[in-house]
């Protein structure tokens, strides 16, 4: 009965079926659609033009769609003579691959030839085995055993010398020219003890949190002091019940946990004659949840305790990553950083609770009206939202959510933050009146492009003491500002890709933590104000900073801007009302963003071009200041930020990378009767050739720059131009030029020209 019933569908089938005229006819009517477009599309490009146009051009537009065509079919015809087991493990090994990529952008090129090969190599072995050792059936032709042999024994070289490939660390790559490394010994050491060194405290520790945490014992029955779970539900999308289940809460219920290092008074000395106490809370970013991430800033929390500071290590880690509470990733987090934010608020608010309680072991303890919030990755841009969100009167994306935090959170530091995963309705974070301090690694694996660049150019001033920073730092990567995540930024295998051997040993990275944040916050929570002069030229702090390259960035609240590119798209335009530019001789004169490996850094810029072998007469720049300009005198500093861009002002002309070489420039400042005064740029430094950081243990394993024009700060005392011309009046400077007479060609970015009173 079902052998009848199979036999007449078949035959209905074959009744209605279409033939092989049939099928050809449907082809010439479905190339008709695609051709009425291409003719119409042709005359639309080509017919306003002359004939022969339109008659070239239709059918190599036509031929190049139909050859595109036919590739495609021939692909699908070679797949369709591939068994369907191979297929399916080919395909299975590319989604495998194409996850990663996702997950390593910076090195997607790497991972997909080296992936693609080992599996080539693989099948290879496969095949070769499958042949050799068949049971049964005929025996093998003597050609055909030995192409198996040979393919075996090239596949197992190939997997064996892979395999010792991916498993080595990777080498030293060539060392790169450090600009300033013969102008720092001009650079004056800062005669203050060093800030990374341990202070005068004895140092305690204590936990606190909810009292029940199920996976973290130090939070558990036996903590120190207990908090009260908040309820951010309002804040949380995409938490999953895995994730309830593991931790034993959700989101109506999170706790306030964190690891504490504060100063001991000495003996007879009581808390209150101490203190009071700064408070830093310190907040880790995106991390395996179940690496827990908050013990690896013991070394800061230790260092600060010892100099003076309250500091907590804050435990966000059951908002971190898991594939299995994450439901293989299809219900994982949805951009939590305003989460992370507002949880360190109110951690800030359970601290402001314990300084208040009599009985509290921080009671009188902390001076809530110096706060310093340091944030690692995402945790360094949930510390801007935190910033940000603490002089709102509600969450920005949901009013029903009050706010009322107002704390005195003075200075904000992160290390490789992101940027952008949250925008509060949309808009980006800019922060007003705080201190902020960003480092970021040229060699991070995870967040390759300096992505804290563009926070650091959305702080604004609108006056005050307050100034910021940025320091760049050729050989750190992402993780080793954290003990616990260390030299790999990434999971394995795909680390294996990467060339770890360049890094900087994490000690030593973590001594640039140590001491930047240690002068940062003595300066700004303090109100040591000679550290500042560490930012403004890190060379002074040469006997403290392991031996790399730096590029640093500094901007204070005193400081005038000239020109700083914001306001608008004339070219000759000054950021202070009254002035104007004016360019003679240039390669390249235009106003943009600063390209960045991905996407931007933040500022807007000029680029600046010269080439002397067009045979012009000297290129400059020139800056005429308006009638009404700064107030001047020799003590005053003339301030300015620059990059090398690495490009050639002349396309096309072979200029090849070993050859390049510092820039340096003049600087000339003409007062108002004509009086000239010339320095060099590499008075202060030269200009450093861009960092190249090759993070794929090959070059060709990524599609993205290695380099991206970090900008360099730079600071000349008039009173240096008077000494080179004494008739040079700093009170009547009208024009400020920059002279490329002394690097034969190049492209540099300047930003942020102004003036300061110089520092106390």
């Amino acid at each position: 009965m079902m052998e009848q019933l199979v036999r007449r569908v078949r035959r209905a089938r074959q009744a209605i079926a279409p033939g092989r005229r049939a099928w050809r006819g449907a082809a010439w009517g479905a190339m008709a659609v695609p051709a009425v477009f291409l003719l119409v599309a042709a005359f639309s490009l080509f017919g306003r033009t002359d004939i022969t146009w339109f008659l070239a051009g239709t059918p190599l537009v036509m031929a190049s769609f139909a050859l595109a065509g036919g590739l495609v079919v021939l692909i699908l015809r070679a797949l369709q003579a591939i068994p369907a087991f191979y297929s399916w493990a080919v395909v299975t090994a590319v989604l495998v691959l194409a996850y990663m990529v996702l997950v390593a952008m910076s090195v997607s090129i790497g991972i997909l030839s080296v992936g693609l090969g080992l599996v080539a190599l693989a099948s290879l072995v496969g095949a070769a085995i499958a042949v050799l050792v068949r049971a049964g059936g005929s025996p093998l032709s003597r050609p055909r055993r030995a192409i198996a042999a040979g393919g075996l024994v090239l596949g197992l070289i190939g997997l064996v010398a892979g395999g010792a490939w991916l498993l080595d660390a990777g080498s030293t790559p060539p060392g790169s020219l450090n600009a300033a490394a013969g102008a720092g010994d001009r650079a004056e050491p800062l005669a203050l003890p060093d800030p990374s060194r341990p202070g005068p405290y004895s140092v305690g520790t204590l936990f606190y949190g909810s009292g029940d945490d199920r996976r973290r014992p130090e939070y558990g029955a036996d903590v120190d002091l207990h908090t009260q779970p908040v309820d951010g539900a309002l804040l949380v999308e995409g938490w999953s019940p895995l994730r309830t289940a593991y931790w034993g809460f959700g989101p109506e219920a999170l706790p306030l946990n964190g690891r504490v290092w504060y100063p001991v008074p000495a003996a007879g000395e009581t808390r209150e004659a101490a203190g009071p106490f700064p408070l830093v809370l310190i907040l880790h970013g995106q991390h395996p949840m179940d690496e827990y991430s908050d013990p690896g800033y013991a070394y800061l929390g230790e260092l600060l305790a010892s100099r003076g500071f309250v500091a907590a290590s804050v435990d966000q880690n059951f908002l971190n990553l898991s594939p299995l509470v994450d439901l293989l990733m299809f219900q994982s987090l949805t951009d939590a950083d305003d989460l992370r934010g507002w949880l360190l608020l109110e951690h800030l608010r359970a601290w402001r609770d314990w300084n208040d309680s009599p009985g509290s072991p921080f009671y009188r303890m902390l001076d809530l009206d110096r706060v310093a919030l340091i944030g690692h990755s995402r945790g360094g841009q949930a510390v801007a939202v935190a910033a940000a969100f603490n002089g709102l009167p509600c969450y920005p994306d949901h009013a029903s959510l009050s706010f009322d935090y107002g704390f005195g959170i003075r200075s904000v530091v992160a290390f490789a933050p992101v940027d952008g995963s949250y925008r509060p309705a949309q808009q980006e974070i800019t922060l007003e009146n705080v201190n902020y301090l960003v480092l970021h690694g040229a060699h991070d694996m995870d967040v390759f492009t300096f992505q804290g660049s563009r926070q650091y150019s959305r702080v604004r001033f609108s006056g005050g003491d307050w100034f910021k920073a940025a320091v760049y730092i050729y050989g750190a990567n992402h993780g080793q500002f954290n003990t616990v995540w260390g030299r790999k930024d990434l999971f394995e295998p795909i680390m294996r890709v990467f060339n770890l051997e360049q890094l900087m040993p994490g000690e030593e990275q973590r001594q640039v933590a140590r001491v930047t944040v240690g002068a940062f916050l003595e300066a700004t929570l303090r109100d040591e104000p000679g550290y500042r002069a560490l930012f403004q030229n890190l060379a002074r702090g040469r006997a403290w900073l392991p031996d790399t390259i730096y590029l640093a960035q500094y901007q204070d609240a005193a400081t005038q801007i000239v020109c700083g590119y914001e306001e608008d798209v004339d070219l000759a335009s000054t950021t202070l009302p009254g002035g104007m530019l004016a360019g003679e001789n240039l390669a390249v004169w235009r106003e943009g963003p600063v390209p960045a490996k991905w996407q931007t850094l933040g500022d807007q810029v000029v680029y600046l071009g010269w080439d002397a072998e067009a045979g012009q007469a000297v290129p400059s720049y020139e800056i005429r200041l308006p009638q009404q300009g700064p107030s001047l005198t020799a003590e005053s500093v003339l301030v300015l930020a620059m990059a090398d861009t690495g490009q050639d002002p002349t396309p096309g002309r072979n200029s090849p990378e070993d050859a390049r070489v510092p820039i340096d420039l003049t600087l000339e400042v003409v007062d108002g009767a004509g009086q000239a005064a010339h320095l060099a740029i590499s008075h202060v430094s030269p200009l450093q050739p861009p960092l190249e950081g090759h993070l794929g243990k090959a070059r060709f394993m990524s599609f993205f720059p290695a380099s991206e024009p970090v900008l360099q700060h730079f600071e000349f005392l008039l009173a240096d131009f008077v000494a080179a011309n004494p008739a040079f009046d700093p009170a009547r400077l009208a024009r400020v030029r920059f002279v490329f007479d002394r690097t034969a060609a190049g492209v540099v970015v300047v930003d942020n020209v102004g003036f300061r009173a110089p520092t106390p």
